[in-house]
């Protein structure tokens, strides 16, 4: 039986931050974590401690959608990856994303699609620019992060059992998030007895 677990964003702009905290108070979740959001930063260090504490059969339970990415594209991304690892997502405030239930599940599958339909034009427009500036003898794109070296490393780290997320997360100087994309986290040939 999973446990439930709390994340909060507050930050200055918020008229009652205590409303978001109350609620999940209710929840009854074994535990909260909360990032103050001070409007310069988006660095989020309660987030990434509160990704490598959910385990499977979790659910992690959020106030409002926007508390947990910056864009529908990131939402999806995050709950999609949540979802393969065995934990549900949960709102409060807009019921519409809860994948722990069935009807849940179809409405996010719909968000999923709508952020794959706005992902499809983003890189079409963006083909058609680095096109238009090769024409012109530029070349562009943003490296990747992650390089093969780095998921190498990290999966090495994660294999021998003796990190945690987070510390292989620092160790690439990327997010956990960006380190459960990239590696494998299931043994693909368990030892059955």
């Amino acid at each position: 039986m999973g446990h439930k677990i709390g994340y909060a964003r507050v930050s200055t702009t918020d008229q009652d931050p205590q409303l978001q905290l109350d609620a999940l108070a209710r929840e009854n979740c074994l535990k909260v974590f909360t990032d103050t959001a001070t409007g310069t930063k988006t660095d989020r260090p309660q987030w990434n401690l509160c990704l490598a504490d959910l385990r499977p059969g979790d659910t992690l339970v959020i106030w409002k959608i926007d508390r947990l990415g910056r864009n529908l594209r990131d939402l999806v991304d995050i709950v999609t990856t949540l979802d393969e690892r065995g934990v549900g997502v949960q709102s409060l405030t807009n019921g519409i994303v809860d994948t722990t239930t069935a009807q849940g599940k179809l409405v996010f599958g719909m968000f999923a699609l709508m952020a794959e339909y706005e992902a499809a034009l983003i890189r079409e427009r963006t083909q058609a620019g680095l096109t238009a500036a090769r024409t012109r003898g530029r070349t562009g794109g943003r490296k990747p992060k992650m390089t093969p070296e780095l998921i190498n490393k990290a999966q090495r780290m994660y294999d021998a059992k003796q990190f945690t997320m987070l510390e292989i997360a620092d160790t690439c100087d990327v997010t956990p998030m960006t380190i459960y994309r990239h590696i494998r986290t299931s043994n693909p040939n368990p030892e059955s007895p």
